[in-house]
């Protein structure tokens, strides 16, 4: 099954995740399948959450209540929890996007893989790499809302894109290699697709987009360590792109 066919169950921890970044969440949720579940949990007594209710109805999210029964203890957490082991049990859906920055849903997340589940996380960068570790692939708030940006304003020079690469150390560049090396055939080609897919299951919170760019493709052609070869696939399937150490 395609990622654009997974049928998504969408939970969102409104403790933990800021109203004004909904919109972008939701266009990263597509990318990955369409959401069958889109509910959102928290206390809607407390002021502090009043900014949620103006983008819920434009986002079709379902608010869920749940009071604040002790003081330090985190309800809402609790019902979110039950609520996905129900959907999981209903049959209904292939993963699950749980959008929540709290490590507390990190056993969530592996009991839900453990069960054949898909699990997308979303969250801000301080959330525990506990959770992250837990998600098939975990998507950071902060690159999602610099790509908005950046679509409002001239496109990025060679020269910015440089200095955002100034991140990518010789962890980054290692990390590649190795993964390119691990899947090359007898003369070190890896296909690209195939590459992406082991990136993620090395480590779940690898993007491009935290690099400044938008593609796995770009990231690599700003490197000097590394060959690019486009193919003709023969099928409907257009080009396929190969890369291997130089």
């Amino acid at each position: 099954m395609e990622n654009k066919d997974l049928r998504l169950a969408v939970l969102i921890d409104a403790d933990n995740i800021p109203y004004n970044k909904v919109k972008e969440m939701m266009e990263e949720v597509a990318k990955y399948g369409i959401p069958t579940f889109k509910r959102i949990y928290g206390d809607w007594t407390k002021p502090t959450l009043a900014g949620w209710k103006t983008v819920l109805l434009d986002n079709a999210i379902t608010p869920i209540q749940q009071y604040s029964y002790t003081s330090g203890k985190n309800a809402t957490d609790s019902a979110m929890i039950i609520d996905a082991m129900d959907i999981l049990y209903t049959g209904r859906v292939d993963g699950f996007c749980l959008i929540t920055s709290d490590s507390d849903f990190t056993r969530l997340a592996t009991r839900l893989r453990e069960a054949g589940m898909r699990v997308f996380g979303l969250g801000e960068k301080k959330t525990p790499s506990a959770f992250r570790a837990a998600c098939d692939k975990f998507i950071y708030l902060e690159i999602l809302v610099s790509e908005v940006k950046d679509a409002s304003v001239k496109p990025k020079t060679v020269k910015e894109k440089s200095k955002a690469i100034s991140k990518a150390d010789k962890e980054l560049v290692n990390m590649l290699g190795s993964s390119i090396n691990d899947i090359a055939d007898e003369d070190g080609w890896a296909y690209l697709g195939e590459l992406g897919n082991l990136l993620l299951k090395k480590q779940p919170d690898f993007d491009a987009r935290n690099y400044g760019y938008s593609k796995l493709l770009q990231l690599i052609k700003s490197f000097d360590d590394f060959e690019i070869d486009i193919r003709e696939s023969g099928r409907k399937m257009g080009k396929l792109v190969y890369v291997r150490v130089k």
